[in-house]
């Protein structure tokens, strides 16, 4: 009986790690390359506990990335919204890291500085302890507690306030699929919050807003005039990121569109357009813990 490989034992979790600090599939992808070829190089005999060595690899390969995606992502055109991913109902089941990689979180993530962000995933969504983190990011353990505790309030303070269910979820994303679908502004307009914000991300590839639409109103009817502006639009309920969502077909061009939901109204509509970042609508990634 062989024995299977600790990182491919570990992968999708490694994965996780490594998208939930940088916010990209693709990224992910790159960091676990790199990762892979210098696991390949290790002895072994010396690494005592294979897990936590691997994620620490991958943290510091994520955030070597991190660094250097900041730059690109300042030049960026437009809003740059994290990458979608197309999941399986099972992430949702554990409830922390579904929250932990929705659209809405990984956009508070993104106001984190590099190492705020790793130490915030490491501690809040994997529990890992503080020396391990330290080692990982190259700090002393007793600055990586002050780092999580800043981390902690910085992304508490901007986080959605109530939790909803995924019943309610679901039955506000079908309404909204639907009222785009007929293009019925009056629908539109009942399921948002008044001081909605709509964000549009095409990287300069496809049509976008340079910056994100305020106000039910104005959000209706761009999205009402969207509807008007194409010849076949299809609406698709999906789970992306481990929460109900919605994948729209223009002129069968893909979009994804995520939600945030509060007190049974839309607060936050996440609109990614960018085909570069859309590469992962048809299959299920793995994501766990």
């Amino acid at each position: 009986m062989t024995v299977e490989d600790p990182f491919v034992t570990h992968r999708s979790l490694l994965f996780t790690v490594a998208y939930e600090i940088l916010g990209s599939a693709a990224d992910a992808e790159d960091v676990l390359q790199e990762s892979w070829l210098r696991w390949a190089d290790v002895d072994r005999a010396e690494v005592r506990d294979p897990r936590s060595y691997l994620v620490r690899t991958v943290t510091r390969q994520s955030l070597n990335r991190l660094r250097t995606l900041s730059r690109r992502r300042e030049e960026y055109v437009g809003e740059w919204l994290p990458e979608p991913l197309l999941t399986s109902p099972d992430v949702a089941e554990d409830v922390e890291l579904a929250e932990s990689v929705s659209m809405a979180m990984l956009t508070v993530l993104e106001t984190l500085g590099p190492t705020e962000r790793a130490v915030f995933v490491l501690r809040e969504v994997f529990d890992v302890p503080y020396g391990e983190i330290a080692e990982a990011v190259g700090k002393t353990a007793a600055a990586v507690r002050q780092i999580a505790r800043r981390a902690r309030e910085h992304v508490a303070a901007r986080q959605p306030r109530v939790r909803v269910s995924r019943s309610e979820q679901r039955a506000v994303v079908e309404r909204f699929l639907e009222a785009l679908r007929t293009g019925q502004l009056r629908e539109l307009l009942e399921i948002m919050a008044p001081d909605v914000v709509m964000i549009t991300d095409g990287g300069g590839v496809v049509a976008a807003a340079p910056t994100p639409f305020h106000g039910a109103g104005l959000v209706a009817e761009v999205l009402a005039g969207a509807h008007r502006s194409v010849v076949t639009l299809e609406t698709t309920p999906v789970w992306l990121n481990g929460t109900p969502a919605g994948r729209i077909d223009f002129d069968g061009e893909p979009t994804a569109v995520s939600l945030t939901v509060e007190n049974g109204l839309i607060t936050r509509i996440y609109v990614v357009r960018n085909p570069h970042k859309l590469t992962r609508l048809d299959e299920p990634s793995e994501l766990s813990r």
